[in-house]
């Protein structure tokens, strides 16, 4: 979040380990922070949340009057929901918080923040805006953060790990060794059953004979008691 939403030099809240990035600005960033408590605190938070975080009040008496529920809480002093027009405000304020969300995740969860995923998101943001004015078709998600990946890679800022071709084999050989601990499992579950039912069979002669002599004995009773009489 801290790399990845600032576009004022000028105003800066984060420790200078963060560089200025080009989401929605440093100042709305930190208020966004402050509300959800941490910076951690609001990359758990789900897109729907940071749209409307601030606007608890509206949310509460939309929902107990049953009313229009808020489009937007402290998101709203962006520049891009000044900018789109009346209509379109709930869906870039919707889109926005989305790419919100995933900032936060990133400056969360990387160890080398950098500003090229920020502005790559403001990109998308201003597509969008021009989507909704022209028509013009935006890119996709999955493209555009491939080539900040690419990028990132080429510059030897990220080394190839988890999302590249060796977390794919790491993943398969994972899978392997489950599905092979599964197969042992069902292996000796069945070597189990198979003993009981060997096991059992002599259970049941058993229980059989102590059954057949016990009978014999009571009969042998009974016999003493008739002849007695």
């Amino acid at each position: 979040m801290n790399a990845q939403f600032s576009h004022f030099p000028s105003f800066s809240p984060f420790p200078s380990s963060f560089p200025p990035g080009t989401l929605i600005g440093e100042t709305v960033a930190a208020r966004l922070i402050a509300k959800a408590g941490s910076l951690t605190s609001l990359a758990k938070c789900p897109a729907s949340t940071i749209q409307i975080l601030g606007a608890e009040k509206a949310l509460f008496r939309a929902l107990k009057t049953k009313g229009n529920t808020p489009k937007y809480g402290l998101i709203y002093h962006s520049s891009f929901i000044g900018r789109a027009a009346a209509k379109n405000k709930g869906r870039i304020s919707r889109y926005l918080a989305n790419k919100c969300s995933i900032a936060s995740r990133i400056d969360t969860f990387t160890e080398d923040p950098t500003t090229k995923y920020g502005e790559k998101l403001k990109e998308q943001v201003e597509e969008r805006l021009r989507f909704y004015d022209t028509g013009a078709a935006p890119r996709k998600n999955v493209d555009v953060m491939t080539s900040v990946r690419k990028e990132l890679e080429a510059a030897g800022v990220l080394v190839v790990g988890a999302g590249g071709e060796d977390g794919g084999k790491e993943k398969k050989k994972k899978k392997e060794k489950k599905e092979k601990k599964k197969g042992k499992e069902v292996a000796e579950e069945e070597e189990d059953e198979e003993e009981e039912m060997e096991v059992s069979p002599k259970k049941d002669k058993k229980k059989r004979k102590t059954d057949e002599v016990e009978e014999s004995a009571e009969t042998k009773k009974k016999k003493k008691k008739k002849d007695k009489k």
